[in-house]
């Protein structure tokens, strides 16, 4: 669904009622406000509409591609919601997990925080982001759920052996083996950047998708066009062996 910015409140899906435990994945990598970050006021109205139906515990998580603290970003960003919980991707347990499709794309298996799996209703909620052409909008937010750590390669903290494996086909795979409920793109600006992650153009653009969050991400990438969006193709053709 879209939504004009201004007309924008969170109205909980009937399953958020029956939750124990919500987790929220904001793009908090840089200490940089929106659009660069997700917006504290987009978090706030979610966390508002939660609480008006549960009582669930409520989660903030993500963590930074150089496998640096994520609280003092969380700090900068004003993410201090009352009866929230945040948590950074570097303390927690991972757990290995087998991707589901029959024949990975990428990776069969991935690396995930352990609180991933024990929340009940995760919702991505990411700006509207377009560098080096890429659209970047709620699936490539789940990749900093993956610990750095694990996917530095020679040593390194970041997510270069993802790189080397295809990032589209990475992003289909993760797609498909963290199956979060709603994916949420905050669009009342967008910001394009030539590859700088937090210096780049920003223009007015007065809209908010909410939806699953391949559906959502179709929805902006046809609704903008002229992003390159190759994983939405991928996880598109995977859909189809798979769901069979």
């Amino acid at each position: 669904m879209i939504y004009k910015t201004a007309e924008f409140t969170f109205k909980a899906p009937t399953a958020i009622s029956r939750a124990r435990r919500v987790l929220i994945k904001p793009s908090a990598g840089y200490p940089v406000s929106y659009p660069v970050a997700t917006s504290r006021q987009m978090l706030s109205t979610i966390i508002e509409g939660i609480r008006q139906i549960s009582d669930a515990d409520i989660i903030l998580l993500d963590g930074t591609s150089g496998g640096g603290p994520i609280h003092p970003i969380y700090q900068a960003l004003g993410y201090d919601f009352p009866r929230v919980l945040t948590l950074d991707v570097k303390d927690c347990v991972c757990v290995e997990v087998d991707n589901p499709l029959p024949k990975p794309l990428a990776v069969s298996t991935f690396w995930v925080p352990n609180v991933i799996l024990s929340s009940d209703y995760l919702i991505s909620v990411a700006p509207l982001k377009v560098v080096k052409g890429r659209g970047n909008m709620s699936i490539m937010n789940l990749l900093s759920l993956l610990p750095a750590g694990k996917y530095g390669g020679e040593g390194k903290v970041s997510w270069d052996l993802l790189h080397q494996m295809g990032m589209d086909r990475v992003l289909a795979d993760l797609y498909f083996t963290l199956p979060f409920d709603m994916g949420i793109v905050e669009a009342h600006q967008k910001f394009e950047s030539s590859g700088d992650p937090i210096q780049g153009e920003v223009s007015e653009y007065g809209k908010v998708f909410l939806g699953e969050p391949f559906e959502v991400d179709s929805e902006v990438s046809e609704t903008l066009g002229g992003m390159k969006t190759e994983y939405l193709e991928l996880i598109r053709e995977a859909r189809i062996g798979f769901e069979s």
